[in-house]
Formats: C-alpha cells, sequence, structure tokens
C-alpha cells in the first residue's frame, strides 16, 4: 500500500480511468456484436442504427487510446461493408 499522499491519490486515479475503459471496451464490443446479429438476420434498420453506434463507440475508443487506430479503421470498414452488402441484396 502506498504511504505517501500523492502515490495514494494517483492509485484511485487509476483505478477510477480503469473502470471507465473497461465501460467503454464492453460498449466498443457490445456494439460489434449487435451490428453483427442484425446483419444475420437481415435487419437493415437496425443494422444502419447499430453500426451507427459502433462507430461512435469505436472513434471514442481511439480517441482514448484503447484501441489501435488502424484496428479501428479495419473494424470500421469491415462492419459497413457488410452493411452495405446488406443493403444492395
Amino acid at each position: 500500500m502506498a504511504n505517501v499522499k500523492n502515490a495514494v491519490k494517483k492509485i484511485k486515479q487509476i483505478e477510477k480511468t480503469t473502470k471507465n475503459h473497461e465501460q467503454l471496451k464492453s460498449t466498443v464490443k457490445n456494439s460489434i456484436k449487435n451490428t453483427d446479429k442484425a446483419i444475420l438476420a437481415g435487419n437493415i434498420e437496425d443494422a444502419k442504427k447499430y453500426l451507427k453506434l459502433a462507430v461512435k463507440s469505436l472513434d471514442n475508443a481511439k480517441s482514448k487510446g484503447l484501441v489501435h487506430k488502424n484496428k479501428v479503421d479495419r473494424i470500421k470498414s469491415r462492419l459497413t461493408k457488410k452493411v452495405n452488402k446488406l443493403e444492395s441484396k
């Protein structure tokens, strides 16, 4: 355990940011899963809605440095291609 005042404060800050990052990562994963489920179900409206949420959460994670920017761009591209392919059918 830390015995210096600023070290105790830093531990509290780290715990808080860790909790926030876990929530954001969970949001990203769930939005991607929901988009994929809507695509598999063939529901174009839901797929578009979940794609928009997925892109927003991915960009948010990218700005915080939780996910590498190239990975975010790759995921967004693949999801968008799937939704566009679903629309063209």
